[in-house]
């Protein structure tokens, strides 16, 4: 049972809003994070897509390419039309030998919308999550088929958000289909992210560490904010400097034997959030409580 501990280049620059760090060269994403310490990085808009490229920039850093993130739309295209799109991404993540594959359904998603509230998060009926689920897990046997891990992002503003629809996911999906545990995702959609990952212990396939201020996310309720504006506004931090509790995160992964990548992840504002500062502390974070759940970190 080991773990490695990565970062997410969304601190730096944000995909979804790239006037938030669009000027910050791929150099500085990859110094920051060799230097803080990551073992290695996701999958950012501004990396190259070529792993001839890819491989040989990442190395110079210290850095392996822990996977990265795929956005799908089998809610409105077959799994065939699915495997399709994904083809390059699947051979850019084989080529660098990443293990992870990180889906989530972006088909009517709203969470990238500036001017949508997330009040009008999409919402599946029965017959929905029945289809999706087939989808979702004929897609992921391909995945798991080429080598790489299947692992779906819940997200807020998109149809895995609550409870409710976690459980429905899970209940329509196959083994093949794993869940990208985010625990700041999870805590302000209202899943805790510990009675998560015990109550699902088989289908914890990666991990994604962002904390949150739950005071800032109840005002964006009450104005009837969009996702980006609470980014904007704050409402995720590093582990560390928030509401959660990273000590019964690591002790929940430590007794389902967990192992495998343990992601920073927390979209802010880089003008506002020093990113060094922010980076250590949430790094500095997961290995203490990590250690002192006993979960062992790979040499």
């Amino acid at each position: 049972m080991s773990v490695r501990f990565g970062v997410s280049p969304i601190a730096w620059v944000n995909d979804d809003m790239p006037e938030l760090g669009g000027d910050t060269p791929l150099s500085t994403i990859l110094a920051d994070a060799r230097d803080i310490g990551f073992a290695g990085i996701e999958l950012g808009g501004r990396f190259p897509k070529d792993a001839a490229v890819l491989k040989p920039l990442l190395a110079g850093y210290g850095l392996d390419l822990i996977g990265g993130w795929y956005s799908a739309e089998l809610l409105t295209r077959d799994v065939e039309a699915e495997i399709s799109a994904a083809r390059d991404h699947v051979a850019l993540l084989k080529a660098m030998g990443s293990g992870v594959f990180v889906h989530a359904e972006t088909s009517n998603a709203i969470h990238g919308q500036r001017g949508t509230p997330l009040s009008h998060t999409p919402r599946l009926d029965a017959a929905g999550w029945q289809a999706f689920g087939a989808r979702v897990t004929d897609f992921a046997e391909y995945i798991a088929g080429q080598g790489l891990t299947f692992a779906y992002h819940h997200h807020l503003g998109t149809v895995v958000e609550r409870p409710v629809d976690l459980e429905a996911f899970l209940s329509v999906t196959g083994a093949a289909v794993g869940l990208t545990l985010d625990t700041g995702h999870a805590a302000l959609g209202g899943i805790d992210p510990v009675a998560a990952i015990r109550a699902h212990p088989k289908r914890i396939a990666h991990v994604h560490c962002k904390d949150i201020r739950a005071a800032v996310f109840a005002g964006l309720q009450t104005r009837g904010a969009s996702f980006l504006d609470g980014v904007l506004a704050g409402m995720f931090t590093v582990p560390g400097d928030g509401g959660l509790d990273y000590g019964a995160v690591m002790r929940a992964l430590a007794d389902i034997s967990y192992s495998g990548w343990i992601v920073v992840e927390a979209e802010q504002d880089p003008a506002v959030a020093d990113l060094r500062s922010y980076g250590e502390l949430g790094l500095r974070t997961l290995e203490r409580e990590a250690h002192a759940a006993g979960l062992k970190k790979a040499a």
